[in-house]
């Protein structure tokens, strides 16, 4: 079945890095549009950025453009997400997700990753 497993969530101080990772299995990830999701602490979802299939084609929210960067590595089933220059603002559980294009619905979610951005 599919599987979307977030890691590499934690601690970090104000204008600190992190760099999130999404393992996939139970599907071709390489056909499939993936995205990075954020809710934060008594918030709504809040998407955070999408990439397309082939991973050449990027999207972001204003509130991260410039400083986080969306990546994958098909070969490895892998989705990524380096953050840098961290805001407490920041702070939330991190979802990834795929669809069968950017911009369509969503159909499956991983588990979520906390990222506590914190001094």
């Amino acid at each position: 079945q599919v599987q979307l497993v977030e890691s590499g969530g934690g601690l970090v101080q104000p204008g600190g890095s992190l760099r999130l990772s999404c393992a996939a299995s139970g599907f071709t990830f390489s056909t499939d549009a993936m995205s990075w999701v954020r809710q934060a602490p008594g918030k709504g979802l809040e998407w955070v950025s999408d990439i397309n299939s082939g991973g050449s084609v990027t999207y972001y929210a204003d509130s991260v453009k410039g400083r986080f960067t969306i990546s994958r590595d098909n070969a490895q089933n892998t989705l990524y997400l380096q953050m840098n220059s961290l805001k407490v603002e920041d702070t939330a559980v991190y979802y990834c997700a795929k669809a069968p294009w950017v911009g369509a619905q969503v159909d499956y979610w991983g588990q979520g990753t906390q990222v506590t951005v914190s001094s």
